[in-house]
């Protein structure tokens, strides 16, 4: 090892170790070991209005138990909640309750008008009856969906593929249920609203916007159900980034412990999706199989083979087989273009986070460059961080694999949610509250969706397309 290279790997370490430390701290527990989610005791006070107790993963649960249907991946909501009978019998008192809030769905960025509420009156006034039974049981269902799942349709949601795990932990009978047992109709329903920070935010914005700013008051509002779409509680050690902001967070009990600036996909179909997957590792000194569109299509196979010195000046190294058929693989080192490190992801969508050669680019405000994947500031730094904090390495033997320029492959005990989002108004990494670019035209469907009718016996399915990114991760600045 070099002497800078020396230098650089103390300097990591000693970053890498300091995060660590103070991921640990932030838990509590000395170190990592329970900064997954799911590892979190129920009812304790990270989340103190969790709908129920028993709906919360025990203690030390993988996060795939605690969620199981986060993953992109098969692309079909999750249809368990039980298709039993959803009325119940109401108390003048309760059904009075559950009015009151439809009322005052405001504040959550709903819409009154979307529930019966004239009829709910009507009917109130009358006294029980099966038909108060049947017209409060329908609109707290309802607003179930509406709270937990989203307002906006599958439709509406383009290039969204995130499996929402919420409909299967937080039932609706079980809330119908727990709400009439318990007469805290409000409480029951507000305990599904988004944990994460950014939520809360958005709702006290939307009170401070004046009404007249109808199209400011609707930004917020879809923005707000876009919370929705995720899952309510996103861990506590995860990464998360969004898209319009070109911005990473490395995210620990719901606050950002580093952030990282991104490069995302261009508009398009190199546009990058929003996603829910799981860092498995961390694979350090990467290779880079080149696309056969590059190799082929763009003669690059053929230039490779004809210019050695070239070749070896950018890494590559191309095979051609019997049947003339030639593959190029670029080898580790610094004109890899996936730079030295990259996150293992497996996804359909062939999307993940790696280094870039070509950190110039991070100078840009606006930096929708990619063919999809997103290039990370401080890659390595960031890798190294998870390699340790998900026991793949430790401290020393992160920094020797690192440093070594060979390529590693570097699996994880402690797999980390990564999620991509996409939001246009929020909390932007000094802490403000933004309006960012719609980068990809995505507001639009969202907002028209707002102006309608609520939809009824929303499908579950996203059926939008499944784009397979071609990684070219050259530099295109």
């Amino acid at each position: 090892m070099t002497n800078r290279a020396k230098l650089l790997a103390g300097g990591l370490a000693a970053l890498v170790l300091g995060l660590a430390g103070t991921a640990g701290a932030q838990d509590g527990a000395g170190g990592a070991e329970n900064l997954l989610p799911g590892e979190q005791e129920a009812g304790t006070p990270d989340e103190p209005d969790a709908p129920d107790a028993s709906d919360t993963p025990e203690p030390g649960a993988r996060f795939e138990e605690a969620f199981p249907r986060m993953i992109s991946d098969p692309v079909v909501q999750g249809d368990l909640d039980p298709p039993g009978p959803l009325v119940a019998q109401w108390s003048l008192s309760q059904a009075e309750k559950l009015v009151a809030f439809i009322e005052g769905i405001a504040v959550e960025g709903l819409d009154p008008a979307d529930y019966d509420l004239q009829a709910l009156r009507t009917a109130l006034a009358s006294g029980p009856s099966e038909e108060l039974d049947a017209l409060a049981s329908k609109n707290f269902v309802w607003l179930v969906e509406d709270l937990r799942d989203g307002r906006t349709p599958m439709e509406a949601r383009k290039q969204w593929f995130v499996i929402d795990p919420d409909r299967d932990r937080y039932r609706t009978g079980d809330l119908l249920e727990k709400a009439l047992e318990s007469g805290d109709i409000a409480g029951t329903l507000t305990s599904l609203n988004p944990s994460y920070p950014d939520y809360a935010r958005l709702r006290d914005a939307l009170a401070a916007t004046p009404a007249e700013e109808v199209e400011k008051r609707k930004l917020i509002r879809a923005n707000m159900d876009r919370w929705r779409w995720l899952p309510r509680d996103l861990g506590k050690l995860y990464l998360i980034t969004n898209v319009p902001e070109y911005q990473l967070r490395l995210t620990v009990g719901g606050k950002p412990l580093k952030t990282y600036r991104t490069i995302v996909g261009k508009p398009g179909r190199t546009a990058t999706p929003q996603l829910a997957e799981m860092v498995e590792g961390v694979v350090f000194n990467p290779t880079w199989t080149v696309p056969q569109s590059i190799v082929k299509g763009e003669g690059l196979g053929q230039r490779v083979l004809n210019n050695p010195s070239w070749a070896r000046s950018k890494g590559y190294k191309a095979t051609r087989g019997a049947n003339g058929y030639i593959s190029v693989v670029q080898q580790p080192g610094p004109t890899n273009s996936l730079g030295r490190v990259k996150l293992e992801m497996p996804n359909r969508h062939a999307i993940f986070f790696h280094d870039t050669p070509s950190r110039h680019l991070f100078a840009r405000d606006r930096r929708a460059l990619s063919h999809g994947c997103i290039r990370t500031e401080r890659a390595l730094e960031l890798g190294m961080t998870l390699a340790i904090l998900g026991k793949g390495a430790s401290r020393d033997e992160a920094v020797a694999i690192s440093t070594s320029g060979e390529y590693t492959k570097v699996m994880i005990e402690r797999e980390i949610p990564a999620y991509i989002t996409y939001f246009t108004y929020g909390t932007n990494v000094e802490g403000e509250m933004t309006q960012f670019e719609d980068i990809y035209d995505r507001d639009a469907p969202v907002l028209a969706s707002l102006d309608k009718p609520r939809v009824d016996d929303r499908p579950g399915a996203i059926d939008d397309e499944v784009i397979v990114i071609e990684n070219d991760p050259r530099d295109e600045g």
